[in-house]
């Protein structure tokens, strides 16, 4: 296979060598090429400047590119690399409830997995799991331009179908002689009400005539978020039997299996959280370059990143079983939008949570001037980013609470399961006939819970009294990712041609395993809520000891309609924890040998890319082909096991669980795939002001590496759901044909219009597809039968057309400072989701969403304003709920969003600047929803930031 990519890459370069003989004088007019790095430099800053910069960047490339410019040293437009991005045509966000920041990008509707983020060229690693990358974890604050490539350059890479994105950060040679920019800033949410630090220093300074240059910053960014959320995981789809319309059924009712006939979704629990989150991140970098002489250039640089999160949640939450639903009342689509279900417990949930996500990435480059046209670039670099690195991260939870349903033969409720005609009863101490009503659309109403309350009594719904301790939900993930890269790179220039050549090699090592209280039977170990809900296996009363006071929730969600409980019950998790241990084996987590999961991807990677200037028709033309081999060796291991048995759990009736495990034993699975990727950049200059580009190109992206994991893993499992995943270590990498046309217009410095079609063929579709099978022949001990588990399982299948036109338009207008930015796309696709297909196999592409930008703004004597309003239609983000998938992997759609943005800033001097910034000034809001418009599942209500600080420059 070595001596085959050899072959290859020899023939390449023999191509090349027979391009640059055969060349001959071309008639062309020179390009619109970028400035020359070894031209003096004169640097425009503020808003206008970086703009004019942005669009020099697109005008001269050959492919469609995109471009984000600091508008200072040290003045990223945005405190968010991905809220700067956004301003950008077919680019838009994906935010985190918890904290409303802009954690992903989707460029021309393909999310974070599609895209490759790089630094300086180089891949960066991500502990994720993914192929995306976590916007939130990189600093923007000395960031110098984030370059958006929308069609390939086969030199940078072809592993994209969304786009490749490409951060430069500072050099010594950048701007020679001493540099110095400082920062200092408070950030506060307005629920949170807490001002907290930021700051950040850069040093830069040439040696030695120029020769030698040496730069380090380190910043230090904080914000702190007090998010409300209202929740439902999941909407379970099942056949309802026709007596849960009433308010009661019979045993021959529900021991007949024609009644069984109805098809309508649950929501399986519904709740509410307030989630305060503290967010600290560092970054660091130090760059030396050395210009050894004329013709040699060495860059040795190192970045480091580290981001802590903690979080504090405290909420509620009730659980229902479709079979126990009564009163239930359906929409035409199957949607239940009201019902009460007998004897249902109320959980209290607390939790403690800090996660630490880091990277260090060691680069070295060698820039070598062999020849007048010829030229060398060798690049290597090492990126390596950990999750919790030493272990050091933690999810503890606890769930406290009463009610529930006790089974007894003279209870006054008949349910599931039935043996001979005669069902199970059941009866209650403490447990309400809860439900909850589905009032309307998801943007505009949350899911209304109703009859709550121990024996239905509201006003006791938080009583001390009755409370006992119910699950122990704890864990922590640690994941590990190592990318080693090399490449060698070549130019031949001569006036109107370029041949661009090279290999590259990149190995990329990712490791993760988790804890849980799962797999040791910890989480059911005290789940009975205690003698006050006539239970064993708890406490009860807890003591007030570990109660730390109340969460009204009270104007809980504005801007909507809709019964929240009555409250939220702040305590300590911990303190339980200390209550318990004693008690038995304790409550800790232990190592689940299922969630290992190790992956070697090694890439061999060589390119050929030739581009020439002509002239057509007195026109300036010019023209690139590329053509990128890549061949990936791949092997994934995970530890199996397979369930003996499944038991019930008699401190929570409706729970199953493993009893035992067959013996652990390595699995290990290995695939390759090659693929040839070409491009075509063609652009034409029909006047100085009017370009008009066509472009073509193969991109590919390969699998996310959680989706190779070869094992299945279990899921949870309850009365009438047992749910498990599988993974697939021979997925092959989505490939998509993609094509560009495009109209420029540049009529003014500053100003221009534009407007892009693109149209992507995608095959070989990653698709979650949801089969019924059994596992290792276990028995349902609800039913007595072979144990029937719905596996979710990842497979190449369908393929999709994506089409679009994006819409850009600049202006300047004259001498007065004022200036707007404002870009619009529109897409579509020929998969999207058929909300009637109950099959199993249905099957959308991601990400779609109609968007628009505008940025309006002034820069004029010492004074920068900028207000931006972004808006992103309603779209698919998923398939897959959290709970749920009996008619396959359910959807998760986002409703639409719009988001207003705010900054100011004044030069007091040319050195100092003081600044206020707002994000989220109109108090958006992010929700989602499942197949329908009314089956809301997560709303969140993050609030307005600001930030307010100062800026020193010398």
């Amino acid at each position: 296979m070595a001596k085959t990519l050899v072959s290859k890459w020899l023939i390449a370069g023999g191509m090349g060598a027979l391009v640059v003989a055969m060349a001959g004088p071309a008639y062309a007019a020179e390009p619109n090429a970028a400035p020359n790095a070894s031209d003096p430099e004169i640097i425009v800053t503020g808003i206008r400047g970086s703009l004019q910069r942005n669009m020099d960047i697109k005008r001269a490339a050959s492919g469609v590119v995109d471009a984000i410019s600091a508008e200072d040293i040290g003045k990223f437009p945005d405190s968010n690399v991905a809220d700067s991005l956004q301003r950008l045509p077919g680019i838009s966000i994906q935010r985190t409830g918890q904290r409303g920041e802009a954690n992903g990008v989707t460029v021309r509707g393909f999310g974070g997995d599609f895209n490759d983020t790089q630094f300086d060229g180089r891949h960066l690693s991500t502990a994720s799991g993914n192929r995306a990358v976590d916007f939130t974890t990189i600093g923007s604050d000395f960031v110098s331009r984030m370059s958006v490539y929308k069609t390939p350059d086969v030199t940078l890479g072809s592993s994209a179908i969304g786009a490749t994105l490409d951060v430069n950060l500072p050099k010594p040679f950048d701007r020679k002689g001493f540099q110095m920019a400082a920062k200092a800033a408070g950030t506060v949410q307005d629920r949170n009400g807490k001002v907290v630090p930021s700051g950040g220093l850069l040093l830069s300074n040439t040696f030695a005539d120029d020769t030698v240059g040496l730069l380090g910053y380190v910043t230090y960014r904080r914000a702190d978020t007090t998010s409300n959320q209202v929740f439902i995981p999941g909407w379970i789809g099942k056949q309802f039997n026709t007596c849960q319309v009433n308010a009661a059924c019979t045993d021959a009712q529900l021991s007949n299996a024609a009644n069984w006939n109805k098809v309508g979704w649950f929501p399986q629990q519904i709740g509410a959280n307030q989630v305060t989150t503290e967010d600290a991140r560092i970054d660091g970098r130090i760059a030396f370059q050395w210009q050894a002489n004329d013709k040699l250039l060495l860059t040795l640089d190192d970045n480091f990143s580290r981001q802590v999160l903690h979080q504090q949640s405290y909420g509620y939450g009730a659980w229902f079983n479709g079979d126990d639903l009564r009163n239930v009342k359906f929409d035409s689509n199957g949607t239940v939008t009201d019902f009460n279900q007998f004897g249902t417990p109320m959980d209290f949930n607390a939790g403690i949570q800090r996660t630490i996500n880091q990277t260090n990435m060691f680069g070295a480059n060698l820039k070598w001037e062999a020849t007048d046209n010829l030229k060398f670039d060798f690049d290597a670099a090492l990126s390596r980013s950990v999750l919790n690195p030493g272990n050091n991260g933690y999810n503890d939870n606890m769930d406290i609470g009463y009610g529930g349903s006790n089974v007894d033969p003279n209870g006054s409720f008949v349910s599931t399961p039935c043996t001979n005609g005669v069902c199970t009863r059941y009866s209650t101490i403490l447990g309400a006939n809860t439900g909850a009503t589905m009032l309307g659309n998801s943007a505009n109403y949350l899911p209304s819970i109703h009859d709550v309350g121990p024996a239905g009594n509201a006003a006791a719904f938080t009583n001390q009294a009755v409370i006992g301790n119910h699950v122990i939900v704890r864990g922590a993930n640690y994941y590990t990712d190592l990318v080693k890269q090399f490449k060698a790179a070549g130019r031949w220039e001569q006036e109107n041609l370029k041949i661009d050549f090279g290999v590259r090699y990149s190995e990329d090592k990712f490791h993760q395993e988790s804890q849980n209280t799962f797999v040791n039977g910890t989480f059911a170990r005290y789940a009975g809520y205690g003698a006050p809900s006539g239970r064993t296996g708890s406490i009860a009363p807890l003591p007030a000891s570990i109660y730390q006071g109340i969460i009204s929730t009270s104007g809980f969600m504005p801007g909507y309609s809709g019964n929240v409980a009555p409250a939220l019950i702040k305590y300590d998790p911990y303190a339980v924890y200390k209550l318990l241990d004693p008690t038995g084996v304790g409550t800790a987590p232990a190592f689940d040998p299922s969630t290992v999961l190790g992956v070697k991807e090694q890439t061999y990677a060589g390119w050929l890319k030739v581009a020439m200037d002509a002239d057509l028709a007195g026109m300036p033309f010019h023209f690139s082909a590329g053509l990128r081999d890549e061949f990936t060796h791949l092997e994934a291991s995970a530890i199996g096991t397979l369930p003996v048995n499944l038991i019930t759990v008699t401190t929570d009736p409706t729970l199953i669980t493993v009893g035992s495990y067959t013996p652990q034993q390595a699995i290990i699975k290995t695939t390759n795939y090659n693929y040839l990727l070409p491009s075509f950049d063609a652009k034409l200059e029909v006047t100085s002001k009017l370009t008009l580009r066509a472009d073509a190109s193969r991109t590919l992206t390969r699998p996310a590496l959680s989706y190779l994991k070869p094992n299945i893993t279990l899921g949870t499992m309850r009365k009438g759901s047992l749910a498990a995943s599988g993974g697939n270590a021979s997925l092959k990498p989505y490939l998509s044909d993609n094509f560009d046309v495009a109209a420029e217009y540049y009529y003014k410095k500053n100003s221009y219009f534009a407007v892009n079609g693109f149209l992507k063929y995608i095959s070989n579709f990653i698709v979650g597809g949801v089969s019924t099978q059994s596992i290792n022949g276990v028995t349902d001990p609800f039913t007595g039968q072979v144990a029937q588990f719905q596996v979710n399982g990842k497979i190449n299948g369908p393929d999709g057309v994506v089409k679009g036109v994006e819409i850009a338009w600049q202006h300047v207008f004259g001498d007065t400072g004022f200036g707007f930015n404002a870009n619009a796309t529109l897409v579509k696709t020929n998969r999207n989701f058929d909300t009637s297909d109950i099959s199993g196999a249905a099957f959308a592409i991601t990400g779609l969403a109609n968007s628009a930008n505008f940025v309006g703004f002034y820069d004029k004597h010492g004074l920068q304003a900028r207000v931006a309003v972004n808006w992103r239609d309603s779209y698919l983000l998923t398939l897959g709920q959290t709970q749920g998938g009996t008619f396959g992997a359910e959807p998760v759609n986002v409703n639409q969003q719009v988001q207003v943005d705010a900054s100011a800033s004044y030069d007091i001097t040319k050195q100092v600047t003081v600044f206020v910034e707002g994000t989220n000034l109109n108090n958006s809001t992010y929700s989602t929803y499942g197949r329908w418009s009314n089956q809301p599942l997560d709303t969140w209500s993050y609030g307005r930031r600001f930030v307010f600080g100062a800026r020193f420059h010398y």
